[in-house]
């Protein structure tokens, strides 16, 4: 391997191997630079069957787009995988000390973090099972192979109505509001005009596809049900090394510049951990900043030590 800087074993430590992941270390990859991803196999979408809005792989299996990456990233010669779980991550001399779950460790000059997030779903029966497939939170992603069909919009709070009034694009809305929040004046003409029913009778469970079963027993078929769920970063690498984090509608995330440079130097984020709202196509481009901004940091240490 090339060991043109510095003594860590790595130039650039990936953390997380899904989309932006990928995405990053093939920029280090094709700067011939010495690259480990460590993966623990959980991509976000990976009760999700097909991918959508990525150009040129639009429904194509999620799992085949990851597969493919790792497969095309992996020829090349400097990069290393590993198939575990990072659990900790210190500043060490001029660089970074990841501790891995099967008790050993790794040093790398530079971290990218694209460990993505975890998605937490109000508790409603049924619910859970559906997510990914029949139970999304994206309508690009997932809206338009529902066919113009029944949509069921379950209400966690006010950002729903961000669902609400986006969805009638893609079918025919129900609003279920769930006891979680009541439109006012103003925005039930918005839902109106747009074409939204609004339900306001408390959802007893999700059944069957996509139905929606009501505490006074009426059934609601739906082709499939949007949800704004809750999330927080899957890993905590990122709180362990001190990087700064924003609020977000739907959760924290990873304050990052233009560059994905974290607070954090010699840490950049990307993906899903590190923006308010993300998709595949998104990750992708993420991490492709990123992969380019890590190089660019070790270009210009090297210049700035001559």
């Amino acid at each position: 391997m090339n060991t043109r800087s510095g003594d860590a074993e790595f130039d650039v430590i990936v953390v997380g191997g899904s989309y932006a992941g990928l995405s990053a270390a093939m920029q280090l990859a094709r700067a011939r630079r010495r690259v480990l991803v460590i993966d623990s196999g959980k991509r976000r979408n990976r009760s999700t069957h097909r991918s959508h809005g990525f150009l040129t792989q639009d429904g194509s299996e999620a799992s085949a787009i990851a597969a493919d990456g790792r497969a095309q990233l992996q020829a090349y010669p400097t990069v290393a995988w590993a198939n575990d779980t990072a659990t900790g991550a210190a500043a060490d001399g001029d660089g970074f000390r990841i501790t891995l779950g099967d008790g050993g460790s790794v040093s790398g000059q530079r971290l990218v973090l694209a460990t993505g997030v975890v998605d937490t779903l109000p508790p409603v029966d049924g619910l859970q099972e559906r997510w990914g497939k029949s139970v999304f939170h994206c309508p690009y992603c997932h809206g338009y192979e529902l066919d113009e069909g029944e949509i069921g919009v379950l209400a966690v709070g006010g950002l729903s109505m961000h669902h609400a009034l986006m969805l009638p694009d893609w079918g025919r809305v129900t609003f279920l509001l769930n006891g979680r929040f009541e439109p006012d004046a103003a925005q039930l003409a918005a839902l109106a005009r747009r074409g939204v029913t609004v339900e306001r009778t408390p959802v007893a469970r999700i059944d069957g596809e996509a139905d929606v079963v009501l505490l006074d027993g009426r059934r609601l078929p739906m082709a499939g049900l949007f949800v704004a769920t809750r999330t927080h970063s899957a890993s905590p690498l990122a709180s362990q090394l001190g990087c700064a984090f924003e609020e977000g509608p739907i959760g924290a995330f990873v304050a990052t510049d233009a560059q994905k440079a974290t607070s954090v130097p010699g840490v950049f984020c990307c993906g899903d951990m590190a923006r308010a709202a993300g998709n595949v196509a998104l990750a992708v481009a993420d991490g492709a900043m990123a992969g380019v901004a890590a190089h660019r940091s070790l270009i210009a240490e090297l210049h700035h030590a001559a």
